[in-house]
């Protein structure tokens, strides 16, 4: 693997399942972008295959889920699909309208932080920096 100390951090940012809102999703796009990072958008309704082939396909430090209508549900598939990739090392965040009662089940799925509607740019990239398995 090529030394990537210097390199920007790679996030993938997906929308999936039906969610058609992507205002936030661009939002977050455009400022990890501001913050020096590499982002990749993947657009509106994408399948748990087509985030997971993405993941690899792109070698992302960072995937980034954006929910609005429950598609956070599927965090933890799309999770074990990357591990059966061989990639362990990628760091998953979601955000968005995420009910409370769903969180337990997206941490112990593997999802390592929630970003809810309130949380900064500079927030979660810094939670980015301090956190991506490098």
């Amino acid at each position: 693997m090529a030394d990537v100390s210097n390199a920007p951090i790679k996030v993938l940012i997906a929308k999936a399942g039906l969610d058609g809102h992507e205002q936030g999703a661009r939002a977050i796009s455009f400022g990890l972008r501001d913050e020096g990072m590499e982002v990749i958008y993947t657009g509106i309704r994408q399948s748990v295959e087509s985030i997971v082939q993405a993941v690899i396909q792109e070698d992302v430090d960072v995937l980034g889920l954006s929910s609005l209508a429950g598609a956070h549900n599927l965090l933890p598939e799309i999770i074990d699909q990357i591990k059966e990739k061989g990639r362990t090392d990628v760091l998953v965040i979601a955000g968005g309208i995420i009910p409370t009662e769903d969180i337990p089940f997206l941490t112990s799925g593997g999802v390592s932080a929630i970003f809810t509607p309130g949380a900064t740019i500079k927030e979660i990239a810094q939670y980015i920096r301090d956190n991506v398995m490098r």
